[in-house]
Order: structure tokens, then C-alpha cells, then sequence
């Protein structure tokens, strides 16, 4: 048997292995189901190929070899997804002002360079704060002003707000905003993810 046809059988055997252990339903949830299915057949084939009576002309040593390095890159594969998705959950401070009157504007210049973005959310702390308007102007020189007329009390956090499109630049954000009455010099931050 050639060297190909031993990796085929390989794979073809991992491969089969995947789909079928997809259908068995785990006890627990699983971020990567399939590919914790590839990595436990392709533990499974190399045990076979290490089993295997060793007279194949060299082909079965390449198989087994081939089959570590799947394992591997499986494995890498797992831990980049891991990082994908801890990254996409992270939430980046794109800036911050001081309202410091009865009424107030103010603009975050965010730039190309801080990165393209899905969801922008806004903290505010220092004191009660009202929001009016939220203009957000992309790289593209489009914009977005979505709903606000939000109050917020001293250590609070707006809801994530979904920019439209995929992600996209930011080029800069226009606040206008005030003081409740009582308050004293709230502190607002620009998050975004």
C-alpha cells in the first residue's frame, strides 16, 4: 500500500469518526464540538496505526507521523479559536471626557488605527448624567446617530449599541449631553468591541 492510500485510509477513518461521533449528544456544551470530535479521532487513529503490524515499507511510520501533526494542528486550531473569541468579547476604551457644565458637546476622535468595530458602549461615573445625542462617524465618512436620550446615573453603562454594517472604522463620535440637575462632573468613556 502505498504512502497516499495509507493517509487516506487515515483520514477517511478520522473523517468518518468526526461525523459520526457529531451525532452523540455530550452531557456538557461544548464551544467546539467538531473539533474535539476530529481531535479524539484522530487520537484514535494513531493508536490503530500504532497497532498495526509494522511491515507496510515505511508508509505506516509517515501515517502515524502525518497523524501526529494533524493532532497538533488540531490542537492549535482549538486554542486560536479560544483567543478568537475571547477577543471578540473584549471591549477596548476608545476615550473619555469630563462634562463639566450645565450643558455640554464634546467629540472622541477615534482614528484608524484603534481598529474596526461592531458595538460601542458608553460608561459614565463622577455623577448623573443625561445624554442627548450620539452621532458616530465612520472612516468612510457615513454616520450613525442612534436613539439615545439616555439618562444615567453615577456608575453606570449604557446597553451594547450595534453599529449597522459589518465591522467598520471609526473615525470619530459627537456627545451632547448635560449635568442633572444636583449632579456635579460626571465622566463619560467611549468602549467599543
Amino acid at each position: 500500500m502505498n504512502f497516499w492510500k495509507a493517509s487516506t485510509i487515515v483520514l477517511t477513518s478520522a473523517l468518518a469518526g468526526v461525523i459520526g461521533f457529531g451525532s452523540i449528544t455530550s452531557a456538557h456544551a461544548d464551544a467546539q464540538p467538531k473539533m474535539h470530535a476530529a481531535l479524539v479521532s484522530l487520537e484514535s487513529a494513531k493508536a490503530s496505526l500504532e497497532a498495526a503490524t509494522p511491515d507496510k515499507g515505511g508508509h505506516r511510520v509517515k501515517a502515524i507521523q502525518a497523524t501526529k501533526d494533524a493532532i497538533e494542528e488540531t490542537k492549535k486550531g482549538i486554542a486560536a479559536d479560544n483567543t478568537n473569541e475571547a477577543d471578540a468579547n473584549r471591549w477596548d476604551k476608545l476615550g473619555e471626557r469630563t462634562v463639566d457644565g450645565k450643558a455640554d458637546k464634546d467629540t472622541i476622535v477615534v482614528g484608524r488605527d484603534d481598529g474596526r468595530f461592531k458595538t460601542i458602549q458608553l460608561k459614565v461615573d463622577g455623577s448623573a448624567l443625561e445624554m442627548y445625542d450620539v452621532l458616530v462617524t465612520f472612516g468612510d465618512g457615513s454616520s450613525f446617530s442612534p436613539p439615545t436620550r439616555l439618562k444615567f446615573d453615577k456608575g453606570t453603562t449604557s446597553r451594547a449599541i450595534d453599529l449597522p454594517g459589518a465591522t467598520r472604522t471609526i473615525k470619530k463620535i459627537d456627545f451632547k449631553y448635560g449635568n442633572l440637575p444636583g449632579g456635579g462632573r460626571a465622566h463619560v468613556e467611549l468602549w467599543a468591541r
